[in-house]
């Protein structure tokens, strides 16, 4: 009898359980178990050693720098990893299959802005409030816990999907509040800003998060008359004319931009995005077409039309021409910038050894010129390698999902870091017409760094719900 009832327990309904099959029962219970917290060990090694990177990083600015550390910064640099640690153990609990690479990622892209600001600051002899490293290590923070907030409110992305329309009005007013005649401020020839008291911020920057909801939310519904109907010339089938509408309208609305705020590369960014998510959502290749023609033709106008423009193509084509190097608003920063990356050369000349700070706005707009001197063509392939990681886990996480919005979504949000990367460093490298774009997570500003934060707050809750969604098995 003791045999008997240890080799096989009755069940509820009084039937033996199948060896066998409890055995398999178990076996998907321990995996089931195991599998997120073997993501999320993952995880953590990598926050760690991202943030050893982080603190050599600083350490190394200090020694080539001073020629000797300050524990005061390290100590406020601190604070950042424990905020990593704190949103890798908030994940753990609410998103225990989120992707495990993304945290790391841009931990390090961000310290190592981080690390070249205060670099920056170092040469001009600034400390306290009044540097752009202590500023944008506050932001940082103020970045980090905004993006748990995030994943701890958000605990399914389909949720976006009811408030897209919420989400169009959100992300217009944001792109017209720099136009307020009292709040809106004009930093460096664009009126993309606004301020009040001290406080100022870039609302455009939130704008491409709550335009992207509103893209992919439209695009579900809209997506079968956008591909099954229009005409066909040659190999590509255009849409009719009265489905023009959505393109024509966000086409507007980039020239809009390009012409009251003065601004190519926020205009070319969120066409960029409407235009790749249209096309995930069709697969027509003649939207691309239609979207690349209506753009550059309205930037080819605009450079005939309106002067700043104009300078900003003059300025790309002929930029070591004297009169323009010298002509105020001319090439002068684009040359700089190209200086000062041959001056790194292949390997750099080192955290705290180069000359970035003779470059105008080396901390922002021109962070990679500055980080290509003293790290070289070596370090900017690596910093480009991590970017790559985080577009592709991105893209990954939305050609993954089942449901249409959050495909949408994940590509969405992973491309508007591609192209804003393509764009900075584009112009940089002087490949496209310089713009006033910063680049995520490196440069100096806060209302990009949160921007950024959040991008990367819901592609983790996306691939959380990824790999929590029921899938379908086929038995043959």
């Amino acid at each position: 009898m003791q045999s008997r009832s240890s080799s096989a327990a009755p069940s509820s309904i009084g039937q033996p359980i199948d060896a066998g099959a409890r055995a398999t029962f178990t076996n998907t219970i321990r995996l089931r178990l195991r599998a997120p917290a073997k993501l999320r060990n993952l995880e953590l090694l990598l926050v760690i050693f991202a943030c050893i990177i982080v603190g050599g990083s600083i350490a190394l600015v200090q020694l080539g720098a001073l020629g000797r550390i300050d524990p005061t910064v390290l100590i406020i640099g601190t604070s950042l990893g424990v905020l990593a640690l704190a949103m890798h153990v908030v994940l753990r609990f609410v998103a225990s299959e989120a992707d495990p690479f993304i945290l790391p990622v841009i931990t390090v892209l961000n310290g190592l802005g981080i690390a070249e600001i205060y670099r920056l600051d170092i040469s001009r002899k600034v400390s306290g409030w009044e540097s752009s490293g202590i500023r944008q290590i506050a932001w940082t923070a103020m970045a980090m816990l905004i993006a748990i907030a995030v994943i701890l409110l958000i605990r399914n992305h389909r949720v976006l999907q009811r408030y897209r329309y919420v989400a169009m009005f959100v992300g217009i007013a944001l792109l017209l509040l720099p136009m307020l005649p009292v709040i809106g401020e004009t930093v460096n020839g664009a009126r993309l800003w606004i301020r009040i008291g001290s406080f100022s911020f870039q609302p455009g920057e939130l704008a491409k998060i709550a335009l992207a909801i509103f893209f992919a939310g439209y695009l579900v519904t809209a997506r079968d008359s956008l591909s099954l109907v229009g005409r066909k010339f040659l190999w590509m089938r255009f849409p009719r004319a009265r489905d023009l509408g959505p393109i024509l309208i966000i086409w507007l609305a980039a020239m809009i931009v390009l012409i009251f705020q003065r601004d190519l590369g926020t205009a070319l960014l969120y066409f960029g995005l409407f235009l790749v998510m249209i096309y995930v959502a069709t697969g027509r290749a003649s939207w691309v077409v239609l979207g690349l023609t209506l753009f550059v033709g309205g930037a080819l106008v605009a450079s005939q039309v309106l002067g700043y423009v104009g300078g900003r193509f003059h300025a790309w084509l002929d930029a070591f021409n004297p009169t323009v190097y010298q002509a105020p608003g001319g090439s002068y920063q684009l040359v700089q910038g190209i200086f000062g990356l041959a001056h790194g050369g292949l390997i750099g000349t080192g955290w705290g050894l180069g000359r970035p700070n003779i470059v105008p706005l080396a901390e922002s707009d021109y962070i990679i010129a500055s980080l290509g001197e003293e790290l070289g063509l070596a370090g900017l392939f690596a910093i480009l390698a991590l970017y790559l990681l985080f577009v592709s886990r991105g893209f990954r996480i939305g050609f993954a999902g089942q449901d249409d919005f959050g495909r949408l979504l994940g590509v969405g949000l992973s491309f508007v870091i591609a192209l804003q990367v393509f764009i900075v460093l584009g112009g940089v490298t002087r490949v496209i017409p310089l713009t006033g774009l910063t680049t995520p997570f490196l440069a100096a500003g806060g209302s990009s760094l949160v921007a950024n934060w959040i991008i990367a707050a819901l592609l983790l809750r996306l691939s959380d719900s990824v790999r929590n969604q029921p899938r379908l098995v086929v038995e043959s």
